[in-house]
């Protein structure tokens, strides 16, 4: 007699762990992109939400329907990208049209970073989130922050240099952003820039090596709480 063969079992499919994730974050002026880049150059993947945002807002940018749609068609260019001068004055002016803006740009940023870290290829990920306390939701979507701090009278003097704004314009950024000493306390791990490269480079190895060790725990003890 023949006898029927078993199926075999089929193996579960392996699933790959979320990478370990930071989310760097603080005031304008305070240095995040070159912390960033420092991060970078070591093996961590970034994930820059500020990028995202201009590539969603560029010509033909993937939310520049939605927001023709929603404020009308002077604030786009004639390349179709955003007026950012006019949408700045617009959200800084009127909280409801922040509000407004935010609940279309959010979503897509969200959804957009978190599809470039799926695809990461580095040692853990860093989300660079300028608003991430700010924003409410991010926090739950991080291992760690850190947050990058320096002096408000460095970040004034910086951004005035950096992009030609008057003093008021710049007070009147930070006052939307999360106070420096608040975001201190939130935060788990803190990076000084007041200095230059010299001094930041020894605050990046250190953490470097930390993040580099949560996620290899988190590689090989999913369950465990950081």
């Amino acid at each position: 007699m023949t006898m029927s063969a078993t199926p075999a079992t089929a193996p579960p499919p392996v699933i790959s762990p979320l990478p370990f994730a930071v989310g760097l974050t603080g005031g304008i002026g305070c240095g995040k992109s070159t912390v960033a880049d420092m991060f970078a150059a070591r093996g961590a993947s970034i994930v820059d939400t500020d990028l995202i945002a201009h590539q969603l807002t560029g010509p033909g940018g993937a939310a520049m329907a939605a927001i023709v749609a929603e404020f009308g068609a002077e604030f786009a260019d004639a390349h179709g990208a955003l007026e950012r001068a006019r949408m700045r004055a617009l959200v800084f002016g009127e909280p409801a049209a922040k509000a407004r803006l935010e609940a279309i740009l959010h979503p897509r940023i969200r959804d957009a970073a978190l599809a470039a870290a799926a695809a990461a290829s580095g040692s853990y990920v860093i989300y660079a989130v300028p608003l991430l306390f700010e924003s409410g939701s991010w926090r739950a979507r991080v291992a760690r922050v850190l947050a990058v701090d320096c002096p408000e009278s460095l970040q004034i003097a910086r951004v005035m240099a950096r992009n030609g704004l008057p003093e008021a314009q710049v007070k009147a950024i930070m006052a939307t952003q999360v106070p420096r000493q608040l975001r201190r306390e939130l935060a788990d791990d803190i990076v000084s820039n007041e200095g230059g490269i010299a001094d930041l480079a020894p605050q990046i190895e250190r953490l470097h090596n930390l993040y580099l060790a949560f996620s290899k725990r988190t590689t090989t003890i999913p369950s465990q709480r950081l």
